[in-house]
């Protein structure tokens, strides 16, 4: 039977709701399947921990969430703690440690959710963005000089190696391959940034001709986010830097219907070290405690796990389950127009996959 580790940090405020709630859902897929078994060990880390001991994890931390086999998260940040500390103090940290250097975020309409962009039909929305995520505009490199004074100097700078780009392009290439998809379309500003984005479409450009039967486009950011407005059918492989695949990314998130729904893979291609998977959203401390917490990014978020592990039999039942549920539209959450507390969205996902069995 495989059996699989699993490091759970459930993190800042929804993130505890909907974490375990992702749990039941796939330990109901692994009972349902058999033969499959997910051991989950959790880490109250975050920003309770960093109010009683000055730091959002231990010191060990790395140390110990290297043993595992993935590291499923839940959302970091709080009132009261800076969000560059949060981010800084756990995030961060485990996507560069462990060179996690692809941030995965699938962007595709889930049945019966309304969303703004619904009139363009079921199954036309439906692209992956990989997005770098351990270098670029987020490496952490720069300072400040006369801290207060009317002299002060900020400077913030983007790291951009070869390595780096070349790796988190070409995975982007070789999963449009894989997975039968058409184009590749690359987020640049070179008109603006005339070094790191004219590196950046030059490297694009060198690994786009490896992969001649996969049309390669380029656009500038500020025109690839319209299109992720006006066209979206059009899109099939979105990679981008850091800053850009972020701020891409919520969008994409946006055009779903709720940031409640978009999950993300922080992945490190090699398996030299643990994956993370996590939803898109943040803590949301507006609705913390509430129950009414949307748990579709985190059990989406499950499901790439799942994939990543080698299980796609497993992810596809998840995934099958809750469109099933989406698409009834009887149980929603209140972000998606429902009245649904997190709980009755688990269970009517859960009571989908009991069926399967039968």
């Amino acid at each position: 039977m495989p059996s699989y580790e699993i490091a759970v940090i459930p993190g800042d405020g929804i993130g505890r709701e909907v974490i375990p709630a992702a749990m039941d859902v796939l330990d109901t897929a692994a009972d349902v399947l058999g033969g499959l078994s997910l051991r989950w060990q959790r880490f109250d880390w975050g920003c309770d921990y960093y109010l009683r001991h000055g730091r959002m994890m231990p010191a060990q931390a790395l140390s110990t969430l290297a043993q595992f086999d993935a590291i499923f998260l839940g959302a970091v940040g709080s009132p009261g703690v800076p969000d560059h500390v949060s981010l800084w103090g756990l995030l961060l940290p485990i996507r560069q440690s462990f060179q996690q250097y692809v941030n995965l975020r699938p962007v595709r309409l889930l049945p019966g959710i309304p969303g703004p962009l619904r009139e363009k039909g079921e199954g036309k929305i439906d692209f992956i963005c990989v997005r770098e995520n351990t270098e670029g505009e987020y490496a952490g490199a720069g300072g400040r000089l006369h801290v207060g004074t009317p002299q002060e100097v900020v400077v913030q700078t983007a790291i951009f190696t070869r390595t780096g780009t070349e790796r988190v392009i070409r995975y982007a290439f070789e999963l449009a391959r894989r997975q039968g998809r058409r184009k590749v379309a690359s987020a640049t500003k070179s008109n603006a940034l005339n070094h790191s984005m004219v590196f950046w479409d030059e490297i694009f450009s060198a690994v786009a001709a490896e992969y001649p039967e996969i049309q390669a486009e380029k656009y500038h950011v500020d025109a690839l986010a319209a299109r992720f407005i006006t066209h979206p059918e059009t899109l099939d492989v979105v990679v981008a830097s850091n800053l850009f695949g972020d701020i891409l990314t919520d969008l994409g998130g946006a055009l779903q219907g709720s940031l409640g729904i978009p999950a993300s893979a922080n992945i490190n291609p090699e398996r030299r070290y643990p994956s993370m998977f996590e939803p898109v959203h943040g803590s949301a401390p507006d609705i913390a405690g509430k129950g009414i917490a949307n748990p579709i990014a985190a059990i989406w978020a499950g499901a790439l796990m799942l994939d990543f592990l080698g299980e796609a039999e497993a992810s596809k039942l998840v995934m099958r389950a809750l469109e099933e549920v989406t698409s009834r539209r009887e149980v929603l959450t209140p972000d998606l127009g429902g009245q649904a507390t997190t709980r009755q969205f688990t269970e009517a996902v859960i009571g989908q996959l009991r069926r399967a069995r039968l």
